[in-house]
């Protein structure tokens, strides 16, 4: 926890500000959704547990936070996610160009930009004037036609060690909560953290709470989780594929780069943490592909846009 607070410091006030806001959503929405029976305390201060902590017996064994893109899945969600919008005719060529466009920005600028507000608003505005139960249907066609069997069997099988051993298992991603618990859904897990859209009467605004959950914003998504759970960080395990995702896995006990980029590679073995690569040959030494919020989107959208010109140059 010192880590993650001394790491922080050096985020400037007002991206600190939407990386808590956004983590706090996430984990709210991810409490909420893993025990409907329990309803919010309207008196309750930003980021305490609605109800009393859980007793040592109702006390969960623990939890492993799983990163989504190249942790869990091959490629990036918010790609195969474009790809069922777009053949269901949600947004043209130029509106993926677009998207993809304003992630690269993201990507290469950094935080400091100035237009990464612009490009962080806009990231999920393509559901704006949709209802949820719409997105989530549509979630849940589009696992089934283009995601299912993106799962690496490796990591897939490194979640079910956890739930076999009573603990609860939760995806930590940039994608949108409505993508995110369709996959956690179908995978058996207990749930998932990710980025949350702001509804007004259960139809998009087009805007984001926060920001998109995405490096610090991970890491407190998994504290905000851990309160409300009751979970000790130290007996929790954390597996992803990007230093993006350092603040997150700094948090528990038991870190684990899964298909790790170059950087996250010597941080894991500078700091002992276990490594797992499920790519093959001489690709998996070569590539470091940083799978949240801004590159994996970025490839997605610019690959389903090629695509698609290259399509319209053969009619």
């Amino acid at each position: 926890m010192a880590l993650l607070r001394r790491s922080l410091r050096n985020v400037p006030g007002g991206a600190l500000t939407r990386a808590v806001t956004a983590g706090e959503a996430a984990a709210e929405a991810a409490h909420a959704s893993a025990h409907p029976d329990i309803l919010p305390d309207a008196d309750a201060a930003p980021g305490e547990a609605a109800e009393a902590p859980p007793s040592d017996e109702q006390r969960p064994l623990g939890a492993a936070f799983f990163d989504l893109d190249n942790t869990v899945m091959r490629g990036a969600s918010i790609f195969h996610m474009a790809r069922g919008l777009h053949a269901r005719r949600f947004f043209d060529t130029r509106d993926i160009l677009r998207f993809g466009w304003q992630q690269v920005r993201f990507r290469l600028g950094g935080e400091h930009m100035g237009h990464v507000g612009d490009a962080q608003e806009t990231a999920l505005s393509f559901v704006k004037g949709y209802t949820v139960e719409e997105i989530t249907a549509l979630g849940e066609e589009i696992f089934d036609e283009y995601m299912a069997d993106k799962i690496w069997p490796g990591t897939r099988a490194l979640a079910q060690l956890h739930l076999d051993a009573d603990r609860q298992v939760w995806l930590v991603t940039a994608a949108p909560i409505e993508i995110a618990s369709t996959i956690a859904g179908r995978l058996g897990l207990t749930g998932a953290l990710a980025t949350v859209s702001e509804t007004r009467d259960g139809v998009y605004t087009g805007r984001l709470v926060g920001e998109l959950l995405h490096g610090e914003a991970k890491a407190e998504a998994v504290r905000g989780l851990a309160v409300r759970e009751g979970l000790d960080l130290a007996d929790c395990s954390a597996y992803s594929d990007s230093s993006n995702d350092i603040p997150m896995l700094s948090l528990v006990g038991d870190a684990c780069a899964v298909n790790p980029d170059a950087k996250l590679r010597r941080h894991a073995r500078e700091h002992g943490w276990r490594v797992k690569d499920y790519r093959t040959g001489r690709k998996a030494a070569r590539i470091g592909i940083p799978a949240a919020a801004g590159i994996g989107a970025v490839a997605g959208a610019l690959a389903a846009g090629t695509a698609v010109r290259r399509r319209a140059a053969l009619v």
